[in-house]
């Protein structure tokens, strides 16, 4: 099956909710979507849910994009968030990230339980990776559990590297987080392995339908 990604709409905020709910037990209460989505002009939230016919290709997304931020990027910001998802739509993971000073900071990724093991996780990773390039962002950083190699073994996958260990950093158990990076984005190195495995990820899943920004 195919998935769409696009930005997180106010109308989302309930499915999130569930996701975050689901993955993130221990962790509550949720990151402040609606209030983000509104107010927080460096927050970033993107979807991925079931194949719909509205999406467009990334390259045109961002050709209009371009155009009409200077003049109507808090307008569009606004009332894009505003719109309502279609009833049917199944919303089946997001992540979300904060694009400051140069850098594409990942905050939060979800994937439903029914959901995982079928690419979509990546799927959004490779997306927010697309929209900080797009921005002109320097690196791509986040934070994870110390514990979880599942999930660094597949941003190691994508040119991250451990930069240092931050105590006792989950509020639920006092955890330590692992702070990973990336190289410089525009680099010969990290473009030519992250379009190898962007080809090879649509190769295994098939291509997906994306409007990221």
């Amino acid at each position: 099956m195919r998935y769409v990604v696009r930005p997180m709409r106010l109308a989302d905020v309930p499915q999130a909710t569930e996701i975050d709910k689901e993955c993130f037990p221990t962790q509550w209460p949720p990151p402040p979507y609606k209030n983000d989505l509104l107010f927080n002009r460096p927050a970033r939230y993107l979807v991925a849910c079931k194949e719909e016919n509205h999406a467009v290709p990334v390259e045109e997304t961002e050709r209009h994009g371009a155009l009409l931020d200077h003049f109507l990027g808090g307008v569009r910001r606004f009332f894009y968030a505003a719109e309502a998802s279609p009833a049917s739509q199944r919303i089946v993971g997001l992540i979300g990230f904060w694009l400051t000073a140069g850098e594409a900071h990942i905050t939060t990724i979800g994937v439903r339980q029914a959901y995982q093991r079928q690419g979509i996780g990546e799927l959004l990773l490779i997306s927010t990776i697309d929209i900080a390039l797009m921005r002109n962002a320097q690196v791509v950083t986040l934070e994870m559990r110390l514990s979880n190699s599942a999930a660094q073994a597949l941003y190691e996958k994508y040119g991250f590297t451990k930069r240092g260990v931050r105590r006792g950093y989950y509020t639920d158990n006092r955890e330590d987080a692992v702070f990973m990076t990336t190289d410089t984005l525009t680099s010969a190195l990290f473009q030519a392995q992250f379009q190898r495995l962007k080809r090879a990820h649509a190769e295994r899943w098939g291509p997906a339908l994306c409007q990221l920004d």
